[in-house]
């Protein structure tokens, strides 16, 4: 049973981390001209959510940090010195994966069929993912990308403002597609770990 569940582990980061990639990609087309130095309104975190809830912290940061890799090699980033990378690409992503420390009360509440505490677990994890994320984007946009910033515009307010116009909306509608997808298929969430 150990060696089932290992390989669906894997199976699973490998599918999500894909998945999550091409969300992330065609948001990126979509949105290319609205952020020019990279960020996009994005339903990429959602697979990773899922991951981070149903295999906990592993599953969540593993996926994360994959799609930053991935990002990396095959896509679209925007990188000006390896320290901008690692934090907007490794550690961003793999940050949203620490959504899994809510997985065995959502599991516990879905078990439970306490239909209103695990909602409220599942969209306090993606609220804290968003939001360490966003810290990584502000600190890179802080540090890198300050001179983009309108003249006599605090670097931080420039940066503040630049990755929530992005960051909000996408934690926004993660959360409510995470409830969604949960919703419909609870038992998918409580069979393994």
């Amino acid at each position: 049973m150990k060696q089932r569940s290992n390989t669906l582990f894997i199976v699973e980061i490998a599918v999500f981390t894909a998945l999550a990639y091409l969300l992330d990609l065609a948001s990126g087309f979509i949105f290319s001209r609205i952020w020019p130095q990279g960020g996009s309104v994005s339903i990429a975190m959602v697979p990773i959510f899922l991951m981070a809830y149903r295999w906990g912290i592993k599953g969540g940061v593993l996926t994360g940090f994959l799609l930053g890799l991935l990002q990396l090699v095959i896509g679209f980033s925007t990188v000006v010195h390896p320290v901008q990378g690692f934090l907007d690409y490794f550690l961003a992503f793999s940050t949203v994966g620490l959504a899994g420390v809510f997985a065995r009360g959502i599991k516990n509440a879905l078990q439970a069929n306490q239909k209103s505490k695990w909602m409220t677990y599942a969209v306090l994890g993606a609220f804290i993912g968003s939001l360490l994320r966003f810290i990584c984007h502000f600190i890179s946009g802080f540090v890198f990308f300050g001179s983009y910033a309108p003249k006599g515009q605090p670097v931080a307010l420039y940066s503040f403002i630049y990755n929530g116009t992005y960051m909000l909306p996408s934690f926004i509608i993660s959360a409510v597609l995470v409830i969604l997808v949960i919703s419909a298929a609870p038992k998918k969430m409580v069979n393994y770990q």
